[in-house]
């Protein structure tokens, strides 16, 4: 049986973790700052809601969980010998379903 995506990012994610520049700038943005030690705790606790099996980048996914008491989402591709951080952002609620799993249209 294929492992789950999930299983596939916890396990990158303790082996190393790499932050890729896209996500460094959106997690330094202010207005919300968002911690490395945030984006660790969705790696390790989050849900998948959104699989990307098919990505130009390998195959990634969109997690969610809410460290700290605020939604994050954390979009990561699993590698061989770490997990890719692609991007890390506190979702906006007018573009998201009220639990932040569903994109509104």
């Amino acid at each position: 049986m294929a492992r789950g995506i999930l299983e596939l990012v916890r396990e990158a994610g303790a082996r190393k973790t790499l932050f890729l520049p896209h996500a460094i700038k959106a997690m330094a943005r202010p207005t919300p700052l968002l911690m490395r030690s945030e984006v660790e705790a969705v790696v390790k606790d989050g849900e998948v809601i959104e699989d990307y099996p098919e990505d130009a980048r390998g195959h990634s996914c969109l997690l969610l969980h809410a460290p700290r008491g605020r939604p994050v989402h954390v979009v990561c591709s699993p590698k061989a010998e770490y997990l890719a951080i692609i991007t890390a952002y506190v979702p906006e609620p007018a573009s998201w379903s009220p639990d932040f799993r569903q994109r509104k249209r």
